[in-house]
């Protein structure tokens, strides 16, 4: 292995821990494998800012994929560096199809170089009302006055979070569209359920596959614990999957490595790129 592989981790429950940190034991190899050349970046469902509160110590070069896939950002600044939104005819489409929105969720909009979280005040589902509990003093967190407002600047990303039964409806409505991709999945910590909706050909494995093409790598190697890893590992040339791994994932990989918990990443990453690391 050498420096035209790049290698792509996701976040949680993978380079992360249980905790929501990444460990210095991990930090500080990744930091010393960039310094030395290595392509090493993270690809995630959480926003930049989101990420940047747990990544903040990694020195990485490259743009880092987020919003899986949908946005493109620099890890040291925040800086979006490429976003994709939803067309006008998407956006009325949402709203046809997402009338429970208000209750369950919020778009994320862009507003030149800001993102707002936009959401209404009203009385949400549990689930949704512990996200917005838990991120209470999330400055992006914006009360619009109804469903419209909250497709407001250039809307980019739909989240909906409450239990199975309140999504899976939803889920039904929206899967079989052509013009926007789906995220269905399990929050690994906790028993809710997201529903993400991004636009049309925003996946990890595209952007990947795009800063492969862009940066001229030879080959891709990912890590990864869950659904929505899936199709990058379907695109990269080697997948490994943590032990904590859903049974999917673990059956795409090319091998099964450790678990979270154990520095597994940074581990694979020391032992395999033929780096000298301290």
């Amino acid at each position: 292995m050498n420096c035209k592989t790049l290698y792509v981790s996701d976040l949680d429950g993978t380079l992360m821990r249980n905790d929501l940190s990444i460990s210095d034991y991990s930090v500080g190899i990744i930091n010393e494998l960039v310094e030395n050349g290595f392509a090493f970046t993270y690809a995630t469902a959480r926003s930049i800012n989101s990420a940047r509160e747990i990544t903040g110590r990694l020195k990485l070069k490259l743009p880092v994929i987020t919003r899986n896939g949908a946005v493109l950002a620099d890890n040291a600044t925040g800086k979006y560096l490429e976003k994709a939104v939803f067309t006008e005819e998407e956006v009325r489409l949402l709203k046809e199809l997402i009338p429970e929105l208000p209750r369950c969720g919020f778009v994320s909009c862009f507003f030149g170089d800001n993102m707002i979280k936009a959401y209404v005040p009203v009385e949400h589902t549990v689930c949704f009302q512990g996200y917005l509990d838990y991120y209470k003093n999330d400055r992006a967190k914006t009360e619009v006055p109804d469903l419209g407002s909250m497709f407001c600047g250039i809307p980019g990303y739909v989240t909906l979070i409450s239990s199975k039964e309140d999504l899976d409806p939803i889920h039904e409505r929206v899967k079989d569209y052509p013009f926007w991709e789906c995220i269905y999945q399990k929050d690994i910590y906790r028993d809710e359920y997201w529903l993400e909706i991004c636009p049309r050909n925003c996946t990890k494995a595209k952007s990947i596959l795009k800063l492969k093409e862009q940066y001229g790598f030879d080959k891709v190697v990912v890590f990864g614990d869950s659904v929505n890893d899936l199709p990058m590992f379907k695109a990269a040339d080697e997948a490994y999957a943590v032990s904590n791994a859903i049974d999917e994932l673990k059956a795409a990989a090319t091998a099964v490595i450790g678990s979270n918990e154990e520095d597994s990443v940074a581990d694979f990453l020391k032992e395999h790129t033929g780096f000298s690391v301290h």
